[in-house]
């Protein structure tokens, strides 16, 4: 018998039992579905993050105080945390060369109020450098100066979440004096709205004023919580963090093999990281899910050892006529790779379309790697030949006799 003789009785076989057949592909359909979900989901995250890192810039660093404890996961004590101070931001303006924009970094936590109106918010104290940094314009009004660094000016340049929050829609913020802590201050400015990031925060709800003001009037303290640079181009980012790291070591007097203590992240490595921690979780997901397509192919195998022994009357006439062991046996085979392998189809269909329109509707990112649909195909002819393989023998090993008689 040829191979399109064995594929039509196959398929004939498995046509017969609609039912049972598709009970069977459903654990298969489920499985493939969720594997596809859940990559597309993990690939989207990934795609969406490294999209809103770029758009900083790959060339930005960040100088952070404290030792890297990535690696060691040890508490710091507070102090070391207070390292970065006012000379190590005016060595870097001196001296750099591989980096051109800097801006040191002060925040703080609280309420803004105006009127009757009042909302919980972060306030930064930056450099007017710190918008070309982190490429956000001020969309509305104009940026604090130098000469307000110098006065500490109790003027603020606000998001747009900050706006509605404390004077509703259609108001012009421009001018009007709020209080932070207790702190009169000015807006003179409206930040490009960015809405929300990939961890649900919501990036408008910002205020941004001089960083010396925020220093001494509202968080009284002489230490920056952090350094932002830019540096030339991303391809200089490697030389700019040996200058920067270089001249914060003379400032701080360390000597030899001292430990550095202050980090410098370039955009890029925080990309990286990203990235990885990304694939970490989609594995994650994707070996959950592929659980479902093991408990699937045990019942792929129930199914065909049930349909074995239910045909072998039929196994014993065919034997008898002169079917050979491994022609019944590739029968089987074939059984079980048609139904694994519609399952498998039915499955990327189903996969791709809830990530293509259910997944986003969610507002999850999702991106279905074109490679993740092959591997899925090749896994459900796999699954269909290894868990068919038990049943297929087990036919091939029939007495022709003893099965005749069997009723």
């Amino acid at each position: 018998m040829n191979i399109l003789n064995l594929f039509k009785v196959s398929l004939k076989a498995v046509a017969n039992n609609k039912m049972r057949s598709f009970l069977s592909m459903l654990g298969i359909i489920i499985g493939v579905a969720a594997v596809i979900i859940m990559m597309s989901i993990g690939q989207g995250s990934k795609e969406s993050i490294r999209a809103e890192l770029s758009t900083m810039g790959t060339n930005l660093l960040t100088i952070r105080p404290g030792a890297d404890m990535r690696s060691r996961g040890v508490r710091q004590d507070p102090s070391a945390m207070q390292t970065l101070k006012m000379a190590d931001y005016e060595r870097i303006l001196r001296e750099k060369k591989y980096v051109t924009n800097v801006s040191p970094e002060v925040t703080a936590s609280g309420q803004a109020i105006y009127g009757n109106n009042n909302t919980t918010c972060t306030m930064y104290g930056e450099s007017p450098e710190y918008l070309d940094i982190k490429q956000w314009p001020v969309e509305k009004g104009d940026c604090f100066t130098e000469e307000d660094i110098k006065k500490a000016a109790k003027k603020v340049v606000v998001g747009t979440t900050i706006v509605k929050e404390l004077f509703g829609e259609g108001v012009d913020p421009i001018g009007k004096t709020i209080r932070f802590k207790s702190i009169p201050m000015t807006i003179i400015g409206v930040l490009k709205s960015k809405g929300y990031n990939n961890w649900g925060m919501d990036q408008d709800n910002v205020m941004i004023a001089p960083y010396t003001t925020v220093m001494k009037r509202i968080a009284a303290q002489t230490w920056f919580s952090s350094i932002v640079c830019s540096a030339v181009t991303e391809e200089m980012s490697d030389a700019a963090i040996e200058e920067l790291t270089q001249m914060l070591r003379d400032n701080h007097k360390l000597r030899g093999e001292a430990e550095d203590d202050f980090t410098i992240r370039s955009q890029a490595e925080m990309m990286e990281t990203m990235s990885s921690t990304m694939d970490t979780v989609t594995i994650i997901l994707v070996v959950a899910a592929a659980f479902s397509l093991l408990v699937a192919g045990i019942g792929i195998m129930n199914i065909m050892l049930v349909s074995v022994t239910e045909r072998t009357k039929e196994i014993g006439l065919r034997m008898a006529v002169g079917a050979t062991g491994p022609v019944i046996s590739l029968q089987f085979l074939i059984e079980s790779v048609l139904i694994s392998l519609t399952g498998g189809l039915l499955g990327i269909l189903v996969g791709c379309s809830v990530s293509n329109w259910a997944v986003p509707a969610f507002g999850m990112p999702s991106s279905v790697p074109a490679w993740s649909i092959y591997v899925s195909f090749l896994v459900c002819v796999f699954i269909g030949v290894l868990f068919g393989y038990i049943p297929a023998q087990k036919a091939a090993n029939m007495d022709p006799i003893e099965a005749i008689r069997h009723e």
